[in-house]
């Protein structure tokens, strides 16, 4: 079969997902060899998870490997071509569903095993810490126009090769930084498919006790990113093209 940008983005999304929300169910849910791991942990996992998310997905076709939303929406505003808009966030939003079955299905008996219904939440979606719609929708925007900057520096012609050769993990190290000293507050979805399939998932899998996929909050890691991008897609395109 030929790789396409579109199977790229799919797939690498679902990698990215599979990774990342599952250092999370490794580390909330009971009797897994994770169980009460951290934060360090949790940060350090997506942070590796969006590293393979993006070799896995250049693999597979799409040689921009966005696999967010975000990301997209933001170098569609600085270069002024949104020809990418439909068909990445689609293949990254259904790539998301994805990985979020991929973790369910790992974590069989664990659902069971696990009585927070909160726990099980963790695992797919993201949630403040404490509920502020207004701060927690800053945080969310700030955090991605960090994600946004930092990877226009990474991929500024003025790093030269170095950047070519070691740019995933240097997205890697930018979404660990993030996660280390701004996700406290909303658990950084910084990444509106990661956090909206996943809740979609958690909405029509049949996980015992699961409670509600809190939808009054899903909004707001979904505007958040897209508000971060968009600034930084019109700093990008004022200033660093």
């Amino acid at each position: 079969m030929q790789t396409t940008p579109f199977l790229g983005e799919l797939i690498g999304t679902a990698v990215l997902i599979l990774l990342g929300n599952g250092v999370v169910a490794n580390v909330v849910l009971n009797q897994t060899k994770g169980n009460n791991g951290g934060w360090i942990v949790i940060t350090a996992g997506w942070a590796f998870a969006v590293t393979i998310g993006i070799f896995v997905a250049k693999a597979f076709g799409s040689i921009d490997a966005h696999l967010n939303p975000a990301v997209t929406i933001a170098f569609a505003v600085a270069t002024d071509d949104y020809s990418h808009i439909v068909p990445y966030i689609t293949a990254q939003l259904l790539g998301a569903v994805i990985g979020a079955i991929l973790v369910w299905l790992h974590h069989g008996p664990h659902w069971t095993a696990t009585a927070d219904s909160d726990a099980k939440l963790a695992s797919f979606a993201t949630g403040p810490a404490i509920r502020s719609s207004g701060s927690n929708l800053t945080s969310e925007a700030l955090a991605t126009l960090v994600l946004i900057l930092g990877l226009t520096g990474i991929s500024s012609k003025h790093l030269g090769e170095l950047a070519i050769g070691v740019g995933p993990y240097l997205v890697g190290i930018l979404v660990w930084s993030i996660g280390l000293s701004l996700g406290g507050p909303t658990g950084y979805a910084i990444n509106p498919a990661r956090d909206l399939g996943p809740r979609l998932a958690h909405a029509f899998l049949p996980i015992p006790n699961k409670g509600s996929s809190n939808w009054n909050y899903a909004w707001v890691p979904v505007l958040g990113p897209v508000i971060g991008a968009v600034v930084g897609g019109l700093l990008i395109r004022w200033y660093a093209l």
